[in-house]
């Protein structure tokens, strides 16, 4: 994945800014962006249509996904967080995760599933797959880490997969233009703890 070097600096310019705005949000914004979400997520007809939910565990400030899993099992709805593919470099594979399910730490420091082939589901079993994101602008280009893994896991879902991609994000992770490369997919919707965006 070749990139112009302006771009390059450019997109890394907006990673680190963003970051850093939402490491610097308090518990008590974290925990009231955090239900504001849920609400939004928990009363959407297609998420509570869904079966099979993929999810993330938030990390280096990230929209707190845990008490929207909790809503998702106390309905009934079965969840799945991403796990690094051990054998295929840049790819995920999705393990449904419950209450027990033992976690442990990857090789990007994010915890994870610990890996278990009985708890896999293909990603075209997904029915929603929910989407981290570092920025995102106006017209739903997503600017990721900079790993490309759900930039993988994205690029045929429209022709191929049976999952519905859905950003989350704070609010303040949107900026006016995520300058883009032409390996980047942008998302049909994105959810924030103010507002539901679809395109």
């Amino acid at each position: 994945m070749n990139q112009s070097p302006d771009t390059s600096l450019l997109r890394q310019s907006i990673r680190n800014q963003i970051r850093k705005a939402r490491r610097e949000l308090t518990p008590q914004q974290q925990a009231e962006a955090s239900q504001s979400m849920v609400s939004q997520v928990m009363a959407h007809e297609r998420i509570a249509a869904a079966q099979n939910l993929a999810l993330f565990l938030s990390f280096d400030g990230e929209l707190d996904t845990q008490p929207l899993i909790e809503a998702l099992w106390q309905r009934g709805q079965q969840v799945y967080l991403p796990v690094l593919h051990p054998f295929s470099p840049g790819h995920l594979l999705f393990l449904r995760y419950d209450h027990d399910t033992p976690l442990v730490i990857n090789r990007l420091h994010v915890r994870e599933p610990k890996l278990d082939l009985t708890r896999l589901l293909p990603p075209t079993y997904l029915d929603i797959l929910f989407t981290p994101l570092v920025a995102f602008d106006a017209a739903g280009r997503r600017l990721g880490m900079g790993g490309g893994f759900y930039d993988r896991t994205l690029r045929h879902w429209r022709r191929e997969s049976g999952f519905y991609p859905i950003g989350l994000a704070h609010d303040c992770q949107q900026v006016d233009n995520v300058p883009v490369d032409h390996w980047d997919v942008p998302l049909p919707e994105i959810i924030t703890p103010s507002r539901q965006w679809q395109w």
